[in-house]
């Protein structure tokens, strides 16, 4: 290494000649300052990236989710469910109606942010009023919130049956439902959604849902029969290719004084039975894996 050390005496007469040569100094510093900082802005790059390619596990430990939201994984099981459905980070994915909480939102997004696509397809977005315009913002509120959580997302809506086109046909390669088969049963639009996401996945491509289960189901109480959605999914061009136990609860029995909703986190029953309630827990759930046919 060159030695760099010099003599007083050196200083104090070379100091006449820095005047002539400052202003090439001052650049070399800036070049060499700047230099430093572009190492400086490609490290924090670095480190960023490597931050927002976090594994499933540590996105659904992040501090980005509330002690509230991760008090629910003991029932909704997102990592188990998210591998049972066989979702990767690369892929292109659908979120059908994520809702105000954006319960699963606040884990996929994330999730999806550095090498997939994620689709928000969500409420009516011309709506200006009630539980859909609520809902709506608070989402645009959540991806305006943090750009490295969240700017990636694609914002699309699903309006059945006006509205269907929650991502380009062929374009996805996973559309995954959390507890919205029984709201759209209840419309008579489970066809129209289940087309309309036949319609948006590759051939080969996954639909993984969840909902309220029960085979006593009335069809107004939040719960679904199993044997609908099967129906449903092969009448629209399905194959179903699993079913998982991850989300079960034999502690529900399936009637409630107000159907699913008398049990948390809602808890609209009588005031009476919400300890009995908060013992079960959260509702029985089906957890299923259907294919769009390869060919």
């Amino acid at each position: 290494m060159t030695d760099l050390s010099i003599t007083t005496s050196q200083r104090v007469s070379s100091f006449r000649f820095w005047p002539k040569f400052w202003p090439t100094v001052c650049t070399m510093s800036m070049i060499i300052g700047g230099m430093g900082l572009q190492a400086h802005a490609h490290e924090k790059a670095h480190e960023h990236m490597a931050e927002s390619g976090k594994t499933l596990s540590a996105v659904i430990a992040g501090s980005h989710r509330s002690d509230a939201s991760k008090a629910r994984d003991q029932y909704r099981n997102p990592k188990a469910t998210l591998e049972f459905f066989g979702l990767k980070p690369d892929m292109t994915l659908v979120e059908i109606w994520p809702g105000g909480k954006g319960w699963y939102q606040e884990i996929l997004a994330p999730y999806m942010q550095a090498n997939g696509t994620y689709y928000s397809a969500g409420f009516d977005l011309s709506a200006t009023e009630g539980y859909q315009f609520k809902s709506n913002s608070a989402i645009a509120a959540r991806l305006a919130s943090d750009a490295d959580l969240y700017g990636k997302v694609i914002v699309t809506e699903l309006v059945p049956p006006a509205k269907v086109e929650i991502a380009p046909a062929g374009s996805v390669d996973m559309v995954v439902s959390f507890r919205n088969f029984h709201n759209w049963q209840m419309r008579g639009v489970e066809k129209d959604v289940l087309k309309a996401v036949f319609t948006a996945l590759k051939p080969g491509g996954i639909f993984g849902i969840t909902d309220h289960r029960s085979d006593k189901s009335t069809g107004k109480d939040g719960y679904i029969s199993p044997a609908d959605l099967k129906a449903a999914a092969a009448e629209a061009g399905f194959i179903l290719v699993a079913t998982s136990e991850i989300n079960a609860n034999p502690k529900d029995t399936h009637v409630h004084e107000k159907g699913v909703w008398t049990l948390l986190p809602t808890l609209a029953g009588n005031d009476a039975d919400k300890d009995k309630m908060r013992a079960i827990g959260e509702s029985d759930r089906l957890t299923m894996k259907f294919m769009k046919p390869a060919q």
